[in-house]
């Protein structure tokens, strides 16, 4: 008799599927307040490899981490119109405190630029004080009324990135080096996802935006998700706290900005591109254990064969977990780890300790076979570059496969019901994305005729990406 399924199979349900995975695979709970979540251990090591990975490439642009108040007082947001009106519905605000009103109400932070800019109008005097780069890793509250684990939260993690700089075109480059030597590099490299970068349209840009790049991924049904998104902020909250600098001629000049993030997204992103009906499937230079030692059964031989072959990985630089928990089930544990997407298993009973042998089982790319143990450290930081390069030309074989060139509205409609489509914005304009919009379809973002990100929405050869999204 065939075992029962532990996960609601993709095909049938794919919200559901990722639900149950989400749970069963211990990455969080939801939280006691609606649209708050619990990250536990095995998640939260997820994001502490991506806090890893990305703090990295953010300092080697020369950003430092710093970090601001939880709290903004109202009048902040006020400031800038066009900043408060996109994020008015999403804010929580608090009005009492310490037993008593308080004199101006404070707002749970959506995002920083407000307060930011409150400092950096502090700090910058003079060119010699730019270009300012500064980073912080935070929590952020914006009131989520269809919520959903770590795709659509009320309070989530991230990491958001403010810069001042003395012109535009030093404002504007740094924004795209961020988005392809930051972001890009780490969802090809680390999270092995495939995505396209674009431009936002004027209605779906970051509000106080005079431009957002953004890079959209195609998950496992086919819908968009996007994953990090860069703005430039012209000089639009320079002038509205006053954020000048004298320049080398002595002039008093207002400052040119971008703000950038990434958030706790990733970690649902990452479960929707590469999970299967068997659950996670991590790629191996993300996965915080990359290997896992079981021991089959308790002989004292198993458990010492086990330990030293933890030991002998670890010194070839494998990330390994010995599991000798001997008192559960060798079936239950084996099924426990591969819904974890624990990249490599390694099995081992007694009889493999006899022929000197391991059961060698790969997640990724789902093969079983028997090797001897002293070929392990040899064989297996080979295998984890495979696999980890399988997974990203999967995710970019699924994004092309499902992406139609399409030159009516109607097409474009249709071919979002199972992927994306790819029409002329000329063809397109905002007319029709409002209309797509009325049938739960997006434009996720313009890319130039030669797939580069647009100077400009009226660019010739602008070419729309729409689909649905999460």
């Amino acid at each position: 008799m065939a075992k029962a399924p532990v996960l609601t199979p993709r095909a049938d349900d794919f919200p559901r599927w990722y639900q149950d995975l989400i749970t069963k695979a211990e990455l969080a709970d939801n939280g006691p307040v609606r649209g708050t979540m619990v990250i536990r251990p095995y998640g939260y090591g997820l994001w502490e490899r991506t806090q890893q990975e990305m703090d990295a490439r953010i300092k080697a642009t020369g950003t430092q981490n710093a970090y601001f108040p939880l709290l903004i007082p109202e009048s902040y947001l006020t400031r800038e119109a066009e900043h408060v009106e996109g994020f008015a519905p999403e804010l929580a605000v608090v009005t009492h405190a310490g037993g008593k009103e308080l004199e101006e109400p404070v707002v749970v932070r959506p995002t920083s630029e407000t307060i930011v800019n409150e400092y950096f109008a502090k700090w910058v005097r003079s060119y010699r004080d730019l270009p300012l780069l500064i980073n912080q890793w935070a929590n952020v509250v914006r009131w989520e009324l269809r919520p959903r684990m770590f795709l659509r939260t009320t309070e989530f993690l991230w990491q958001e990135g403010h810069t001042a700089h003395a012109t535009y075109e030093e404002a504007r480059d740094f924004a795209a080096r961020v988005q392809n030597e930051v972001y890009g590099d780490f969802l090809r490299e680390v999270l092995a996802m495939d995505f396209v970068s674009g431009r936002k349209t004027v209605g779906e840009r970051f509000a106080g935006a005079i431009n957002t790049r953004t890079l959209e991924s195609m998950m496992g049904d086919g819908k968009a998700l996007q994953m990090v998104t860069s703005h430039e902020l012209g000089q639009n909250f320079a002038k509205a706290f006053d954020t000048r600098y004298v320049s080398k001629d002595g002039r008093q000049e207002y400052v040119w900005q971008t703000s950038w993030g990434s958030t706790t997204r990733m970690i649902g992103a990452l479960v929707m591109t590469h999970g299967d009906d068997d659950g996670l499937r991590l790629p191996p230079r993300l996965a915080p254990v990359q290997a896992v030692v079981l021991a089959v059964k308790g002989d004292e031989e198993v458990l010492t064969g086990v330990r030293a072959i933890g030991d002998r990985l670890r010194k070839a630089g494998v990330r390994v977990h010995v599991d000798d928990r001997t008192d559960v089930p060798f079936g239950r544990r084996a099924v426990d780890w591969e819904l974890k997407g624990v990249p490599v298993r390694i099995e081992v009973g007694p009889r493999d300790v006899a022929n000197g042998t391991a059961v060698l089982v790969r997640r990724i790319p789902g093969t079983k076979e028997a090797v001897a143990v002293e070929a392990l450290s040899a064989l297996l930081p080979g295998a984890l570059e495979q696999d980890q390069a399988l997974l990203l030309a999967q995710s970019r074989r699924r994004r092309e496969e499902r992406t139609a060139e399409v030159t009516t509205i109607e097409e474009a409609a249709e071919a979002a019901s199972t992927g994306w489509a790819r029409i002329p914005w000329a063809t397109l304009g905002p007319e029709g994305e409002a209309a797509l919009a009325e049938r739960g379809v997006s434009v996720r973002c313009l890319i130039a005729a030669d797939g580069s990100v647009p100077e400009s929405d009226d660019q010739p050869g602008n070419v729309a990406l729409v689909g649905r999204a999460y």
